[in-house]
Formats: C-alpha cells, structure tokens, sequence
C-alpha cells in the first residue's frame, strides 16, 4: 500500500515552524533549545539531566528504577480518534494507523530531562562559533569531542552532525543483540538473528578531544551466533569523519575467509535480510551523508519515543514484545515535545533507494525520534522512530539504540539494537582498557584470528 507526499500537509505541519523558532526567547540551553515550556504548559520547561536513581547500577533493569515507572499514559491513540491529535503526528506515523490494525500510541507527560554532565557541556561552549564543516558540508572538520559540534545548528549538515556524534562514551557491548524482521503478510517466520556487537568511539573518551582529520566517526563489530545459516559470520566496519571511505571486512565462515567489501555502505542490503535493511538504516539514518541535500526546515510540536525504556527491558521475551504487525504498543511510550524537522532530498546525478528522507530531532539532544523515506515516485515508503532513554552511568545523557522500521509497501518491519530476549542489558563504557575500544580490532588482520576457529 502507497501513500502519497501531500505538499499541502507539508506546508501545514511546518508553516509556523520557522515563525516560532526566530521568535525564540532567547533563553537559550546549552544545546541551543529553548529552555521555556510550552504556552499552554504541556511541554515543561527544560529540566535538565536525569541523575541516575538510587538503588540502580550498571546490569540491573533500568525501567525497573526509572522515576516515571508508575505514571499513566494521559491519553492513547487509536484509529478511533486520531484526527483529534493528527496535527502533531508525522506522515510516517499517521500512514501506520492507517495500515495496522489496532496501532495505538500511548501518551504519557512530558519530561525534558536529558542532558549532559558539566565537562561535556565545557566542551559545547568550546564548539559555539568554531566547530566547523569542510568545504563540501559533508565532512566534520574541526570540533571538540564529546559535545554538539553545532549548538543551535543553522544548517541541514550541522544537525545530522550533531546526531552522528552524539555521545555514546567511548564504546558499547552488547553480549547478545536481536535483530528481527517480521513475516511476511500470510507466513509466520520470522528472521531472527542473534549476535555479539561492539561499538568504538574514539574520540568519545572523557575530556576534551580535538577532532583528528583522519580519526574514525565510529567502528562497528558483530559475530552472527544464529541462524545457522549466519553462525559465525563477522564484519568489522569504521565509519571516517573527514571523507567517505568506510573499510569493510566480512568474514565468510563457509569459506574460512575474511573479504573486503568495497561497497557495503548507503543503501547496500544488509546481508540476511531479504532488502528490507540496508547499511544506512541503523538508528534511522547511519553513515555518509553526501548523496542528500540536507535542509533544516524548523521546528514544531509532536509525539514522539521518549523515555522508553520497555524497549531496554531484556529480561521481557521476544514474542511479548515484537507482534506480527508491530512493536506491542504496551512497550512503546510516547511525550509531546518540540522536535526540529530535517528533511535530506537525493542530490541530482546520485544513486539511492531513497528519493527522500525526513527526521524529527528532539529539541534538546538532536536525537533522531522518528523518520520517513519516500521512493522514487516521491510516495511514503519506510515510517521509523527511535526509543530514547537517559543513560544513567553516562552522566545523565540520552542516547537511541533500539529502533523500529515500518515498510508500508511489504507490509514488514524491522527492529535492531535490541536486547529484548537477551538476557542481559547494552553495556556502555565511559572508560575502558578492552582491546574492543581500540582502532586496532577493527582490522581485517583481527576479524580473521577471532573468526577463525
């Protein structure tokens, strides 16, 4: 099923959007969000970050000590009243309504509580006015780290930069992560794969970190534990800062070999997913950003992921979690908050499935909260929203792993980053010594000693 870009609800959604944002108070964040709430008080002022709760610590459930655990939603969405509340809903999310039956969104209060500690805050001043972009818009080049690169981005470029390098520490673990696709409409199998994945940062180390020309924006490993048609399969693959080269090396264990994968990055399938996941998909946009022209169109109200942390709750099975037709509405929680609208459109002369591409960054951490991709023919294709939460031993910064993405034409979707089912929870690293955190394990050299068993 196709539904079609209407121009006119575009204007709609964001007509008053750059109005509002050149009327700002001036009392800025230290992230360039206002810091007032909303007039009619159904988005707080800013509150800042979340301290991590008593009782909690690195391993434990983090929903089960979360402050807002025993809040209940304000309202739900259904399909019954949905034009009641569609003027803060995005195409995407309205398309979902329309195709899914029974597709609700519960609505809980608001709560503006994700920030940053003070050393990185130090680092967002040093950034205002002098982090900066080549020459082409694509590349960061100059920048303190960890921090926003662009507090109160004026561009298209600086906020999907301000995304890119949102802090995440210097690395992540997870033990066990679920990547899942739904049936097909009229089967019951699942693609469900399991592996062991790693994330390194290397500039996201405490402290003040001068952004290097040749230094990596990320790197990526994950080992295939099931099916048994993926056990044992690998990849390592490093994300550059300052140009497009992404080296990929996929090890093959059927062949006992460790490729190199030239082009395994924008819109490639990812192996074992049938096309319905490309590279670029991952926490709703990943990767270069130099085949779109990215416009920054403004800001406006809606519901959107926040605090959702039943999508983090690992000791949750998978079926109660992940339904045929969606995510179970029970795990989803939904606030209304001022989000800035992105939208990134196929340059001429570029490739890509994708004619167009929007987001919606939360106000105050430039996270992606929800998207859309049209095809070829300008029609709504992909709808896709991230799960935020604070993460506590971070100091109380936010951050978006778990995903969920809707294709409206096949009528799956797919979820990944996820720990539900897993057993055991993302571990993140403000610090470590683990050879995982260092540029030297995502070679091709390693991937073949620690695949080749």
């Amino acid at each position: 099923m196709h539904f079609y870009v209407k121009t006119a609800l575009a204007i709609a959604c964001c007509s008053a959007i750059a109005a509002s944002w050149a009327q700002s108070t001036g009392d800025l964040t230290i992230t360039g969000a206002d810091r007032a709430g909303s007039k009619d008080g159904q988005i707080p002022a800013f509150e800042g970050a979340q301290a991590a709760p008593a009782g909690w610590s690195v391993g434990k459930g983090r929903g089960d000590y979360s402050p807002y655990k025993a809040e209940k939603p304000l309202f739900s969405i259904t399909a019954e009243n949905l034009s009641k509340y569609s003027d803060k809903l995005s195409p995407g999310q309205l398309a979902l309504f329309k195709q899914i039956k029974g597709y609700r969104m519960d609505v809980y209060p608001t709560h503006r509580d994700c920030g940053y500690p003070g050393w990185i805050q130090d680092n967002i001043k040093k950034n205002a006015g002098a982090a900066k972009l080549d020459a082409s818009g694509n590349h960061l080049q100059t920048a303190v780290l960890p921090g926003l690169p662009f507090p109160a981005a004026k561009t298209g470029q600086e906020a999907i930069w301000n995304y890119l390098t949102r802090y995440r520490g210097v690395g992540a673990e997870w033990s066990k992560l679920n990547t899942l696709v739904s049936p097909r409409p009229g089967s019951s199998d699942w693609i469900d794969v399991t592996s062991h994945q790693t994330l390194f940062f290397p500039w996201g180390k405490k402290g003040a970190n001068a952004l290097q020309s040749d230094e990596a924006l990320f790197s990526i490993y994950f080992s295939y534990e099931s099916p048994a048609a993926l056990a044992g399969q690998g990849l390592v693959q490093t994300f550059n800062v300052a140009n497009n080269d992404t080296p990929t090396y996929y090890y093959f264990s059927g062949q006992r070999r460790v490729r190199r994968m030239p082009s395994y990055d924008y819109d490639a399938p990812q192996i074992g997913f049938e096309n319905q996941y490309t590279v670029d998909e991952p926490w709703l946009f990943n990767g270069d950003i130099d085949r779109f022209d990215w416009k920054l169109v403004g800001k406006k109200e809606m519901y959107v992921p926040y605090n959702d942390f039943g999508m983090y709750d690992f000791k949750k099975a998978i079926k109660d979690v992940y339904k045929p037709d969606s995510v179970d509405p029970s795990a989803r929680r939904y606030e209304l908050h001022r989000v800035y609208v992105l939208e990134a459109t196929l340059k001429p002369n570029m490739r890509h499935i994708s004619q167009k591409k929007v987001l919606y960054l939360d106000e105050d951490t430039y996270l992606a909260l929800a998207g859309e991709d049209y095809d070829a023919q300008g029609k709504l294709w992909k709808a896709k929203e991230g799960y935020p939460i604070p993460v506590w031993e971070l100091g109380g910064t936010c951050d978006v792993e778990p995903f969920a993405q809707y294709n409206l034409t096949s009528g799956r979707y797919v979820s990944d980053q996820s720990v539900i089912g897993a057993g055991a929870d993302i571990h993140y690293f403000e610090q470590s010594n683990d050879p995982h955190f260092t540029s030297g394990f995502y070679s091709a050299e390693n991937l073949r000693s620690i695949s080749e068993r």
